[in-house]
């Protein structure tokens, strides 16, 4: 079990998409913000940040639902300014990251607002009339075994032990 919870995220298949970032940093420096190399993973609800991919604990985590995920060209002045993205969410701290590429970041953007629209649609209600297609599938395939199943049950309800077989008209127990 410890070699288990010890392992790197990156080694528990789960991941969408992962790769080395600058990060900026929460903390303001005189020189203006610093960002720092982070390798990133990103999972089917979670965004995690390393030291390096060997790192075994994270240097943070957070659950991007509710974020959303866009290009941020302003966020630097250099040469590295297309590589730009972050992350937000009202009333959480916005995250922000520089890829090796301006392709990189777009493609980091799409995998975050894919994964996003993904955990979205997993809260909205069937349509009717997928509900009732679905109904109809399973009741036309198990119609005799629900049908002998209420039978059984109907008959045990409330009746003593003794009226537990029903007598047909015509076919008397043999008394001898």
């Amino acid at each position: 079990l410890e070699e288990i919870t010890l392992r790197p995220v990156q080694d528990t298949g789960n991941i969408l998409k992962q790769g080395y970032l600058e990060k900026r940093s929460r903390d303001h420096s005189f020189f203006g913000s610093e960002w720092q190399k982070r390798w990133c993973v990103l999972n089917r609800r979670t965004f995690y940040y390393y030291a390096n991919e060997k790192s075994k604990q994270p240097k943070g985590t957070f659950s991007i639902e509710q974020y959303s995920a866009r290009l941020a060209f302003h966020l630097r002045k250099d040469s590295r300014r297309r590589c730009c993205f972050e992350l937000i969410c009202p009333g959480k701290r916005t995250y922000e990251f520089t890829a090796p590429s301006p392709a990189e970041a777009e493609d980091w953007v799409d995998q975050i607002q894919f994964l996003l629209k993904d955990l979205s649609s997993l809260t909205i209600p069937y349509d009717e009339e997928d509900e009732e297609e679905l109904y109809n599938d399973v009741d036309s395939s198990d119609s005799v075994t629900t049908a002998s199943h209420n039978t059984t049950l109907n008959q045990d309800d409330g009746m003593e032990e003794d009226d537990i077989y029903e007598i047909f008209p015509g076919k008397q127990p043999n008394n001898k």
